[in-house]
């Protein structure tokens, strides 16, 4: 085994923590001119400002590899041969019945030859309890 291929692993930052940028000592930025002797440890501050559910998203990749081997079935071919079929799962959480969420799902698969019943049923269980990920937003600005 390589050097290359050792993998390490270093701890996620904490809600808390602060990411300071440390500049090598006589190096500025353009125009600001040298660096005087007092300024050789500079820091500026900056914060994480995304947070991301790694629960949610292993959730919701789980799905889509999901729904791309059931569509895989469906359509009886390969995902690279597969027709363009847009299934969005943020946008069916927004829907508020079943039956609605049942329609747009029947609407994106209207190309299928095969039954899309059982697909949507279980697509429909897959996703309930399930929350839309929304943009990440800044705070603190």
């Amino acid at each position: 085994m390589s050097a290359a291929s050792t993998e390490t692993s270093a701890p996620l930052p904490t809600a808390g923590s602060r990411v300071f940028f440390q500049g090598a000592p006589g190096v500025g930025c353009v125009g600001s001119g040298p660096i005087n002797g007092e300024d050789t440890v500079q820091k500026k501050q900056g914060k994480v400002t995304v947070k991301y559910d790694r629960k949610e998203l292993r959730k919701r990749l789980v799905l889509e590899e999901w729904i791309i081997e059931q569509l895989s079935v469906l359509y009886d071919c390969e995902e690279e041969e597969m027709p363009e079929v847009e299934i969005d799962i943020d946008d069916l959480l927004e829907v508020n019945s079943d039956d609605e969420r049942a329609s747009k799902l029947q609407e994106s698969l209207i190309d299928c030859y095969k039954p899309t019943e059982n697909f949507v049923r279980e697509l429909l269980a897959r996703i309930r309890g399930m929350r839309k990920l929304s943009a990440p937003t800044k705070k603190g600005l």
